[in-house]
């Protein structure tokens, strides 16, 4: 088998993209998991004190918005690199 008749190009384009899935299914799952844990800890906190439920609110909220800003980075990184994959050129040789 001569392994320069190889059509690399899409060879990496395929093997990018089945990287890319487990990618998101990771990406996106633990992020969840971690908002599902706040949000669990919050509302037991507000039921031992439910005076201060304001603030533990606006703690729960300010957590839940950085761990959502994780999966976008993610979502955005996996879709940098499945259309505009910049070690494309690099692995390549182009």
């Amino acid at each position: 088998m001569d392994w320069n008749m190889l059509p690399w190009d899409k060879i990496f384009i395929i093997i990018t993209v089945l990287v890319a899935g487990p990618g998101i299914i990771i990406g996106i799952t633990m992020p969840a998991i971690g908002q599902t844990i706040v949000a669990l800890s919050g509302l037991r906190a507000i039921s031992r004190q439910p005076e201060a439920g304001d603030k533990i609110n606006s703690i729960v909220l300010l957590s839940l918005a950085m761990l959502e800003s994780l999966a976008i980075y993610i979502l955005a990184v996996i879709l940098i690199l499945v259309f505009a994959n910049p070690m494309q050129n690099f692995i390549l040789g182009e």
